[in-house]
């Protein structure tokens, strides 16, 4: 049965059919134009070919939210056929193409859990922890007398995303780094 939301109910993150096709609500805005009614000011990815749309919709109107069906899975790696992924209950091991894994690829490290929505049986989304954990490969030698407060120098991942952390940072040590801003947060500690 499909679970209707109004158009002031569209939320980023959600998945909605539009035009009987699936999209992620990437961002959305209410906007009160001057004597007009309000709308909400909707950017729209078209789950099938990645293209973005702006949507206005009254808030009376109805949008249809997709269901969606949420695992729990393991990222094991990559190769030619895909990124496979492995449901942490059944064990059964699935591939998904990179576009759908195009903008979590630099946060995925093998043995990572993640959450994969799957709509009529077909993966759709994947949603990461707040944090991951990443070894620095490369950066630059710290400056003498440079301090914590200073500027931050640019770091290159195990997973290829470069950051900017601060002066101490040195290769090999490991940061925390949040999967939504992609920014550094702080060193682990050993």
């Amino acid at each position: 049965m499909a679970t209707y939301i109004n158009g002031n109910g569209i939320r980023p993150g959600f998945v909605v059919v539009y035009n009987k096709l699936l999209y992620k609500v990437m961002a959305a805005e209410h906007r009160t134009p001057g004597n007009k009614r309000a709308f909400m000011q909707v950017k729209l990815r078209n789950l099938k070919d990645g293209t973005q749309t702006e949507i206005k919709f009254r808030a009376d109107e109805q949008i249809e939210r997709a269901e969606m069906e949420q695992n729990d899975m393991e990222y094991l790696y990559n190769d030619s056929s895909g990124y496979c992924f492995m449901n942490s209950e059944t064990y059964e091991q699935i591939f998904i193409e990179l576009g759908l894994v195009e903008d979590v690829k630099s946060f995925l490290l093998p043995n990572l859990k993640v959450q994969v929505e799957f709509h009529d049986g077909k993966p759709i989304g994947i949603t990461l922890p707040e944090t991951v954990d990443l070894e620095v490969v490369d950066t630059e030698p710290q400056l003498k007398g440079a301090t914590a407060s200073g500027s931050g120098k640019p770091a290159t991942l195990s997973t290829g995303l470069v950051v900017t952390v601060p002066q101490f940072i040195a290769i090999g040590e490991a940061v925390k780094v949040s999967t939504t801003s992609g920014e550094y947060l702080e060193r682990v500690k050993k």
